[in-house]
């Protein structure tokens, strides 16, 4: 069986991931597109993601990307996660993940209305569905605040869990809001805020075009592998949320092969994809909470070594911003008051490492200004620095 190193998959990983200075590119699109999907639970991380990855970085293009010509868009998709992908990539994350996630988001929410003693059921949720659509239509853009105030039904609370240990009183705004949403009926528009907010105005959209589930799978299965392989069945499994049945079935479908790992686990790269790569330039980079590269598989053996674990993920096992040499993980950064970046190395990694490292914190400062920027997930490392 072929073997793939790990030496050669933080070579991939630094070049197809566009993080060496030279693969980096002028495009949100394209950091989009060679990462397949950007976390973006936390609205910061996907700024902070791709200019990691541009040559000029910027929050203006990222913003134009996302709210002007629409050419990136949020997707609650993979895991049921929100993630930000490319226009061109999104009818075949609705397809394959989003398209699931609504509907068990919709029969969640039908089961709590059920459930409730005031006799809400799916001819009320549809009713309080164009209300809201309406009234969204009526503004162009509105908050989820401004939403409730002109559809009395979004005011509506309902009991969770009646009779249980967990019995809680909820609105239902959210849970409709999120509803419309997650089947692409409506979408985040502008934060109120700064880049930094997750507080998002909505607007109105269109669903995406239909396409095959099964064909829809392929095609991520493919984009992945092409990002991110070698990599492991239990991976894809973990990154997409699919089935193992299912995710077999897809790589089976691209005709994937198997590769031998360090360590003896086998992997699977694309057919044409098992060329050894020459190294690219040393780099250094600076990749926030939650960054692909550090999410895109369950086993990170790789390129993070397990003693430096505790120190840069949280106890739901979210990982915190992370400090990269050459492919690998060597240590976290967090951000002082003022804005200015201080990191810890937690790998021995030598003078010319340490260099390139202020380097790239330089290059951070310059484009993100005294804007502070606080993790949603806090992990040991950061809280530390930060204090």
């Amino acid at each position: 069986m072929h073997r793939i190193s790990d030496e050669q998959r933080r070579i991939r990983l630094g070049r197809r991931h566009l993080l060496a200075p030279s693969a980096r590119t002028a495009s949100p699109v394209s950091v989009a597109d060679a990462v397949v999907a950007l976390h973006a639970t936390d609205a910061a991380t996907v700024f902070l993601s791709i200019c990691a990855r541009m040559s000029e970085a910027s929050v203006d293009p990222v913003e134009q990307a996302l709210y002007g010509d629409v050419s990136l868009v949020r997707q609650l998709s993979m895991r049921n996660t929100l993630f930000v992908v490319s226009r061109e990539l999104a009818p075949c994350v609705d397809a394959s993940n989003a398209r699931a996630v609504a509907s068990k988001e919709r029969r969640t929410f039908l089961k709590h209305l059920a459930d409730d003693s005031n006799g809400l059921d799916e001819r009320w949720l549809a009713d309080t569905e164009q209300q809201t659509l309406a009234a969204l239509a009526d503004r162009s853009t509105a908050t989820g605040a401004e939403l409730s105030a002109a559809v009395a039904a979004l005011r509506t609370k309902i009991t969770l869990f009646p009779g249980k240990r967990a019995e809680t009183v909820q609105g239902v705004a959210t849970r409709v809001i999120r509803i419309l949403a997650a089947e692409g009926r409506i979408r985040r528009d502008r934060p109120r805020g700064s880049w930094t907010s997750s507080q998002f105005r909505w607007t109105a959209a269109e669903p995406w075009p239909f396409e095959e589930p099964e064909q829809a799978r392929a095609e991520l299965a493919r984009r992945w592998l092409r990002a991110y392989g070698p990599a492991t069945e239990a991976d894809l499994t973990w990154w997409t949320g699919w089935g193992l049945g299912t995710a077999r079935k897809a790589l089976a479908a691209i005709g994937a092969e198997e590769v031998r790992l360090d360590g003896g686990a086998v992997g699977r790269v694309l057919p044409e994809d098992l060329a050894p790569e020459p190294a690219p330039e040393p780099w250094a980079a600076l990749l926030p909470a939650l960054d692909p590269s550090a999410m895109g598989w369950t086993d990170r053996g790789f390129h993070l070594p397990a003693g430096h674990r505790e120190a840069l993920f949280d106890r739901s096992g979210n990982i915190g911003p992370t400090v990269w040499w050459n492919g690998g993980i060597v240590g976290g950064w967090a951000q002082r008051a003022d804005g200015e970046p201080v990191w810890r190395l937690l790998s021995d990694v030598g003078r010319d490492a340490s260099a390139a490292i202020e380097a790239e914190a330089s290059r951070f400062s310059q484009w993100v200004g005294r804007t502070r920027i606080t993790p949603r997930f806090r992990t040991p490392l950061e809280r530390e620095l930060t204090a």
